[in-house]
């Protein structure tokens, strides 16, 4: 079932980030519990869980923005997409991926843009496969200086 996340959550998405960020540090409850409120009192962020059985196998982070150009349609930035491991290659991915398009869309967004950091060509594939084009913008990043 695809859903909002809620609260009581946290516990399995972060399982999850762990899988996706294993160097990160660890967050304590309270931390990740402030932050997962803040991300869901906020009126264009959504993070979003893929659940079966019970159990929360993937996730997605969808923020939406307000823009001033295209007719004033908002864009989408969709971050942190991660399926459990052990489900992986299973369509799990790709019904995550739809139903978070399809959440954009309905949104009214124009455009739904994500960056990976993966080299994996598989990895590539899977997010031509859900529908993103590599060869229409160049993505840069920049981090704060150490």
């Amino acid at each position: 079932m695809f859903r909002a996340a809620r609260p009581d959550d946290l516990a399995q998405i972060i399982r999850l980030y762990r899988q996706l960020n294993p160097d990160d540090p660890v967050l304590d409850d309270d931390t990740g519990a402030t932050v997962l409120r803040q991300i869901l009192g906020s009126p264009g962020l959504h993070l979003f869980v893929l659940e079966v059985d019970g159990a929360v196998v993937a996730s997605t982070y969808l923020n939406v923005i307000p823009n001033l150009t295209r007719s004033a349609s908002p864009y989408a930035v969709i971050e942190n997409v991660v399926v459990e491991e052990s489900r992986r290659r299973t369509g799990l991915g790709r019904q995550i991926m739809a139903d978070t398009l399809q959440a954009a869309w309905d949104a009214g967004c124009y455009k739904a843009m994500l960056m990976t950091g993966s080299r994996d060509p598989a990895t590539h594939g899977f997010y031509r496969a859900c529908g993103f084009s590599a060869d229409v913008k160049t993505a840069y990043l920049a981090r704060p200086p150490a």
